[in-house]
């Protein structure tokens, strides 16, 4: 078997003759459980890979070895590697066996996460030894340790795009589209869910052991992942000696376009072809600047801004995570329920709503439960709007054999805005810089996040204003 042929969608096994049409659905709603529960729970532990960095800037920063212009570089590094590999490896996506093709991205991932570790044990005892005898050769350090993050976080980066095309892809081989919103609803809980057990797990390493033993407990979360993919996650129905999934549900086979062969490529080119995919695609991400601006920068503007600890602002910023699976649980299900499939009012209600808890967030004061309230209501809404902008609604309009490609167009464009956010609010909080003495006569910085958080809510505005030029468009037309 070539290394190209290993990745490739599995053959159909032979027909399990030992099975009636009782026998069959019974076996098939036990492997598509199986591949769903394996998809959402390794998504959820490749985002505790992906988000580990963020509970770490403040430490790091305060250490000297890297500042905020730095972190945010390394941030746009890993998210534009994620952009690309999101287009291309959803685009793969659509013609591997996705058990193979979602345990290697978290395997890269993880690793990378391991060797920051060591880089960042090693590079800062060797930085606090010489700052204050040789600064020159602590600069060196520093920078070394800033090349080996930012290349590392951007293998990691690509790591990841291969792990949400796959999750999804078992979705579309192994559910009808009648079930689709509901199950998709529960698997975005996933990056919730990921995000929330990022701040409290890993959280919990860095104020006990140091920020650089998080990126350690980042990776022993990517290795959980790895075995629960590998057990659990299963290719397509055919490859198990089951009949396909229209045969399976009695669904109706999509029709064809003019221009469609039935080929997964012909599929993928209607994709690139389709304004409205690429509107919503714009649309994610707006709402990405948002989301990754709260995820990436919230822990230390309310550590600057409100005084908050660390522990303290990393467990208010977990709310918006956990109050997210509340999101995108009862956004899918409704939207299949209650609108029919149709996910455009939900999705523009969704995005009010999160400017406006945005905003508040900001700009409403230190009070404790401004703070958790703001979060409880950002996470609702960004719940709602990962699943629905951030690939659903494309999923929808496309058909089934271009799911992946339907989502590397969006996550393509999604995380290239999320890695100019990265540069972007770095540079705005790095360039707003005050400094005061203390009374130990030492020098002090103070961040003002005025101008990022304009960029900030901005954004989210936009996000809910774009897909209102899709209005008219009807779901699979």
């Amino acid at each position: 078997m070539g290394f190209l042929d290993f990745f490739k969608t599995s053959a159909p096994a032979p027909l399990r003759t030992d099975l009636d049409e009782k026998g069959q659905k019974k076996y098939h709603k036990s492997l598509a459980f199986q591949s769903f529960v394996a998809g959402t729970l390794g998504y959820s532990f490749y985002y505790v890979c992906r988000a580990a960095l963020n509970v770490m800037k403040k430490p790091i920063i305060d250490s000297g070895l890297l500042d905020a212009d730095q972190l945010g570089t390394i941030g746009a590094v890993t998210l534009a590697a994620y952009a690309i590999g999101k287009f291309v490896n959803g685009f793969l996506a659509d013609h591997s066996n996705i058990k193979r093709f979602m345990a290697t991205g978290l395997i890269i991932s993880a690793l990378a996460c391991f060797l920051m570790g060591i880089f960042g044990l090693t590079g800062s005892e060797q930085y606090t030894a010489l700052i204050g005898v040789d600064p020159a050769q602590a600069k060196n350090i520093s920078f070394m340790v800033f090349i080996a993050f930012a290349i590392l976080w951007g293998l990691s980066g690509w790591g990841q795009s291969m792990g949400a095309p796959p999750a999804i892809i078992a979705l579309s081989r192994w559910f009808p589209l009648s079930r689709r919103g509901t199950f998709y609803g529960f698997f975005s809980a996933s990056h919730n869910l990921g995000e929330g057990l990022s701040f409290i797990f890993v959280g919990s390493i860095v104020a006990y052991a140091g920020w650089q033993w998080g990126f350690f407990g980042a990776a022993i979360a990517g290795l959980i992942g790895i075995l629960i993919i590998i057990f659990f996650m299963h290719d397509t129905p055919e490859s198990k000696g089951l009949p396909s999934i229209e045969i399976l549900t009695g669904e109706k086979v999509e029709a064809k376009k003019s221009d469609d062969d039935g080929s997964a490529a012909a599929a993928q080119k209607l994709a690139l072809k389709t304004p409205a995919v690429w509107i919503l695609a714009l649309a994610s991400a707006f709402m990405y600047i948002s989301r990754y601006s709260l995820n990436s920068w919230g822990v230390l503007f309310m550590q600057e801004t409100k005084g908050y600890s660390l522990m303290e602002a990393s467990t208010i910023i977990s709310i918006n995570a956990w109050l997210g699976i509340v999101g995108t649980v009862v956004a899918g299900w409704m939207s299949d329920v209650l609108f029919k499939g149709d996910r455009k009012m939900p999705a523009f209600v969704a995005g009010v709503l999160l400017s406006i808890s945005y905003a508040m967030f900001i700009y409403g004061g230190d009070a404790y439960w401004v703070s958790v309230l703001s979060m409880a209501l950002f996470g609702i809404a960004i719940g709602v709007l990962i699943a629905f902008l951030g690939g659903l609604m494309a999923v929808d309009i496309v058909p089934r054999k271009a799911t992946g490609a339907a989502l590397g167009i969006v996550g393509m464009v999604s995380y290239a805005a999320a890695s100019i956010q990265e540069k972007v609010s770095g540079y705005l909080v790095n360039s707003n810089i005050t400094e005061t003495v203390n009374e130990l006569g030492e020098v002090v910085k103070h961040y003002d996040f005025s101008q990022a958080a304009i960029f900030w809510i901005g954004a989210s505005v936009i996000s809910f204003l774009l897909p209102i030029l899709n209005w008219g468009k009807k779901v699979q037309e």
